[in-house]
């Protein structure tokens, strides 16, 4: 391989690896025309490379450089002069108007005899991480003010054995490990073991494993110090740490990487944690509380999960059923919604009408109690009196009643040997002001199905 060779594999070799990088890099020459623009400038910033060639960083519009707002040259902004600008958090404007939360650095690069080849800056994109530092400060929030033991609705025999566990672990320290399918409420209880503790004047803190990749997870639970990595201006106090004396809970357990579970295996077992970037040991004096939806103990025979880790934290495990095998609770869970969406909606319903109530009591409820809330603020939504009926509810109740009876306009009956006509279609149609999807929701069927009957029929799909 000659010289020249060489020196074209190596240019495209370093640009695979900028292109490659998670962080946004982009170099300017000496008179702060963008020379380069990474994959990950485009993904930030919304400008492909081919538009932000040739042009300045004006483009981005930070929102501040040196403390000011952002200059369009590099001879006001003094990168020049100053060499190096120092990482600031602020806004970029991307190209379709909204703001995007980033770390911003910038240095000038030289060659040996000190004259200056050009400008490279770093931008990191914090969306992610802010987005997620935001809901687990809403959930907390949301915990602290209404999440109580009384506030988890049931009678049924299986949620009182719940409620026995969640007063047992409530007087203990122990950590706790709750499975449920998605949609039980798990941080629910959660939240009523931490406020019926000795620890409930403490902060509860609740982080979602799922919602962050590996190296803002470790930084979010852990904390760093300044410079542990690009874009670490100053240092971080973690989740442990801000929990002190109080609880984490740590929802989604079963998607930590090996790496975080090797980590937290200390936490458990030490009871200390290691910022990011630093040496020094911490003690901290948590209580942990961890959530799954997953099979931790197949995730262990499968090698995805460590079984140290899995025994560690359930000490005292508390298994939520699926709303399917507690049914006896549905109608005081359909009070209770019904009462909390009059409050949010300023309606006067009063409840719910039988054959809507069979409806619901036949479904078999994948979604658990957040469908069930959903289908009745679709209800709402729908509702004109102050009682809700079937063809109030989401269409998705209606199609899996298998040998059900569906409504029509009149909210008479039909049984599913009855066939839908043309006749009674268009008069349908008519009646629903041409909305197939309003038709497909009186008569229990698919809005693809209405379209197909139309078809079949030669009907048109507007109002002639």
């Amino acid at each position: 391989m000659n010289k020249k060779t060489h020196e074209i594999w190596n240019r495209r070799f370093v640009n695979q690896i900028i292109d490659s990088m998670a962080d946004g890099v982009f170099t300017m020459d000496s008179r702060g025309i963008i020379s380069s623009w990474n994959a990950s400038m485009e993904k930030i910033s919304g400008y492909p490379a081919e538009e932000a060639l040739g042009r300045t960083c004006e483009i981005l519009r930070c929102s501040r450089c040196f403390g000011k707002n952002c200059p369009a040259d590099v001879k006001t902004c003094r990168i020049l002069e100053l060499q190096h600008s120092e990482a600031k958090e602020c806004l970029l404007q991307h190209k379709d108007g909204h703001d995007v939360s980033v770390i911003k650095n910038a240095s000038v690069v030289k060659d040996e005899q000190g004259k200056i080849l050009g400008i490279v800056e770093t931008v990191t994109d914090l969306t992610e991480l802010n987005l997620a530092r935001k809901r687990a400060e809403e959930a907390a929030l949301r915990l602290g003010e209404i999440h109580r033991l009384d506030n988890i609705i049931a009678k049924s025999r299986v949620m009182r054995d719940v409620f026995s566990a969640i007063e047992a672990a409530a007087a203990s320290d122990a950590t706790v490990l709750i499975h449920g399918e998605s949609g039980t409420g798990k941080e629910l209880v959660a939240g009523a073991i931490h406020y019926n503790s000795t620890r409930k004047t403490h902060p509860l803190v609740t982080v979602n494993c799922s919602a962050l990749s590996e190296t803002l997870l470790e930084s979010e639970l852990f904390g760093h110090i300044k410079g542990a990595y690009t874009g670490a201006v100053s240092d971080r106090v973690g989740r442990f740490e801000e929990a002190e004396g109080g609880t984490v809970f740590l929802d989604e357990i079963g998607e930590l990487s090996p790496f975080i579970q090797v980590k937290l295996l200390r936490v458990l077992q030490e009871r200390e944690i290691e910022r990011v970037g630093e040496s020094r040991k911490r003690k901290i004096n948590i209580r942990i509380v961890a959530a799954t939806h997953q099979d931790l103990y197949a995730r262990v025979r499968e090698g995805h999960f460590r079984e140290d880790l899995y025994y560690r934290l359930k000490v005292f495990p508390i298994l939520l059923p699926p709303l399917r095998e507690r049914k006896e609770d549905i109608p005081l869970l359909i009070s209770h919604f019904i009462k909390e969406f009059n409050r949010k909606t300023g309606k006067q319903i009063m409840d719910i009408s039988r054959r809507a109530m069979r409806i619901f009591m036949n479904y078999n409820w994948p979604g658990n109690i957040r469908e069930l809330e959903n289908s009745i603020e679709h209800a709402f939504v729908l509702c004109k009196n102050d009682r809700i009926e079937p063809e109030d509810l989401p269409i998705e109740l209606l199609e899996t009643i298998n040998n059900s009876r569906k409504t029509t306009p009149g909210r008479f009956f039909q049984t599913e040997k009855e066939k839908l006509t043309k006749d009674s279609l268009l008069k349908l149609l008519d009646d629903c002001n041409w909305n197939k999807a309003e038709v497909a929701r009186r008569v229990g069927r698919s809005r693809t199905a209405i379209w197909k009957y139309m078809k079949k029929w030669d009907i048109p799909l507007q109002r002639p």
